[in-house]
């Protein structure tokens, strides 16, 4: 069983790497070496989101140190609160990164199909997660239903969801930072 929950969180956690990754090309390809300076500078939010596993609990810190950056608070107002509420790209990956683990506990095969619908309704159900912790759980029991998994598996993600939420919440507040130095 350990095994198996730690293939999971490690193949969670590569995922979110690769997240990250993009998001940095991103930043690089929009604002040059300066994402460096902004993902240093964002350090405090991005520790914030860590600890208390809420962007939202992050939200002022970020917009104040955005504009340290150099975005404008009007730039920064606008891109943040919508982020904050479209932008759950942390949230979206864990959900159909879980839904196969689900599917795989349960021994059911997706096929390329259910593979897609999974990718598609994480995507819709993270922009209504709200940004408090484990909000992800709540939506989660849509993306299993949506393919068949039964909405109680949750439990089984109940136990090790601290250790992955807190690391998909930073995912959020970064992809939320990158975001309003591409549009700024």
């Amino acid at each position: 069983i350990i095994g198996t929950y730690a293939a999971f969180v490690g193949g969670f956690y590569l995922s979110l790497g690769l997240l990250w990754g993009l998001l940095m090309a991103a930043g690089f390809l929009f604002v040059g070496y300066r994402v460096l300076i902004l993902i240093g500078l964002i350090r405090e939010p991005v520790l914030l989101a860590f600890s208390t596993a809420s962007s939202e609990a992050a939200y002022p810190k970020t917009l104040e140190l955005l504009q340290k950056f150099g975005i404008s608070r009007r730039v920064a107002s606008f891109v943040l609160p919508l982020g904050a509420t479209v932008n759950m790209d942390g949230t979206a990956l864990y959900e159909a990164v879980a839904a196969l683990f689900v599917a795989a506990i349960y021994g059911v095969e997706l096929g390329l199909g259910g593979q897609i619908v999974v990718f598609v309704v994480s995507i819709a159900t993270a922009i209504g997660a709200p940004g408090i912790p484990s909000a992800g759980m709540v939506t989660m029991v849509i993306v299993l239903e949506a393919v068949g998994l039964p909405g109680e598996a949750v439990g089984l993600l109940l136990t090790i969801d601290r250790f992955l939420d807190t690391f998909r919440t930073m995912a959020n507040v970064e992809g939320d930072a990158v975001v309003a130095a591409i549009v700024s």
